[in-house]
């Protein structure tokens, strides 16, 4: 599945984590190596992103909460997608993203390359000035 040029990963689990009574295990399966990930809180009606990262490849493992993750698709036209705990983005290098955190929502960011390492880790972009009307559930 995708959200114009972003992937959204599925998640397998193995039946036998379920079936032991201890909980669930499960697992995404990345194209490529990840060298760092961030634990990133954020509250309710707050934003982040407006930007892309040309130089690395970032995964967005939403943890707890309900975000909007929006972007642009291959003609430039702002699409978006509701989201919530276990929903996993693969955001490829140069592609504009913006998360809106809907409520409290907790997320990991893993990246292929580490931010220190990079000469631009990030290029920032507006996609408008009201911001509000991304919003379409």
């Amino acid at each position: 599945m995708k959200l114009g040029q972003i992937e959204i990963l599925e998640a397998s689990c193995n039946i036998q984590t379920v079936e032991d009574g201890r909980g669930a295990i499960f697992t995404w399966l990345p194209d490529e190596a990840i060298v760092e990930f961030n634990l990133i809180y954020f509250q309710p009606g707050k934003v982040r992103g407006n930007h892309c990262h040309p130089e690395f490849k970032e995964y967005f493992l939403v943890v707890t909460g309900t975000v909007v993750m929006v972007t642009k698709d291959e003609n430039g036209n702002e699409i978006n997608m509701h989201a919530g705990s276990g929903t996993c983005f693969a955001t490829p290098p140069g592609v504009p993203h913006v998360i809106h955190a809907v409520t409290q929502a907790v997320y990991i960011a893993c990246l292929t390359k580490q931010w220190d390492k990079c000469d631009k880790p990030i290029v920032h972009e507006e996609f408008r000035k009201d911001k509000a009307i991304w919003l379409k559930l």
